[in-house]
């Protein structure tokens, strides 16, 4: 079985799905799953996803040495919105240097990655998605024989994410021939459709999307456009651990 879903309105329906034999790989390309990603190849040890400043928070209450990263309207969370500490991070790949995560654990919250992967907190395993480990990904799915593969995008507000897509539609591309005798999804089809269209020029592409222009329109943020679709650029394997946390899957090497 291939499938993806498109909207955070299924995230929801997640919940109530038997999940128990699915391994999910939820992709926020611009920008949550892709900082994640960065973050471990510079040597974070976990990132801890919630959905709302206040869990994030009140964690960092109970272990000061958590770092704070997330972010709302794309822009970093700052005191007003907490109430009472500014976030050390946003949501920024170019953030999470080497210097400031490597050895640190985060916990994190953005408008829809978080949620996205605490919605799959049912399957059988939970993998972070995004251009920049995609080929460690659709190795990892084939090493293992995976015969249930959903990929959640995880949209903007409530709605689709253009973006998102393109990177479902990008593994779906690159697993295809392990699903294509099975059952797969017309969801799963209409994202391989999508990226096939734009693969020549992904740039080009994600800029039809409004959370590329948005970030492109800040000058601040307009290099983590590019930077989200540099295919491959760090093949390093991440799943949301039983206890929560994001890690390194088990196994797996850290890149340097």
């Amino acid at each position: 079985m291939l499938e993806v879903i498109f909207t955070p309105a299924e995230f929801a329906a997640l919940r109530q799905r038997d999940l128990s034999r699915t391994v999910c790989v939820v992709f926020d390309v611009l920008r949550a799953t892709s900082s994640m990603i960065t973050a471990l190849a510079n040597g974070a040890r976990e990132i801890i996803p919630v959905c709302e400043i206040a869990e994030a928070v009140a964690l960092r209450q109970a272990r000061p040495e958590l770092l704070l990263a997330g972010e709302r309207n794309g822009l970093r969370i700052l005191r007003a919105q907490t109430g009472s500490v500014d976030f050390d991070l946003g949501n920024s790949p170019r953030e999470f240097t080497r210097e400031r995560v490597g050895g640190r654990s985060l916990a994190m919250t953005t408008t829809n990655g978080t949620r996205a992967l605490q919605a799959c907190r049912g399957a059988r395993r939970v993998l972070v998605g995004s251009f920049l480990n995609l080929s460690a990904v659709a190795d990892w799915l084939a090493r293992e024989g995976v015969e249930e593969l959903l990929i959640v995008c995880s949209g903007t507000h409530e709605e689709a994410a253009y973006e998102d897509v393109l990177g479902a539609g990008a593994l779906c591309d690159a697993v295809w021939a392990q699903f294509a005798s099975g059952h797969v999804a017309d969801s799963a089809q209409v994202a391989r459709e999508i990226f096939q269209q734009g693969r020549g020029d992904l740039l080009a592409a994600v800029q039809r999307a409004r959370n590329a222009r948005r970030l492109l329109a800040l000058p601040d943020l307009r290099e983590d456009v590019a930077g989200c679709l540099q295919r491959d650029s760090l093949p390093v394997l991440a799943e949301l651990c039983a206890d929560g946390a994001v890690r390194m899957l088990k196994g797996a090497s850290r890149f340097a």
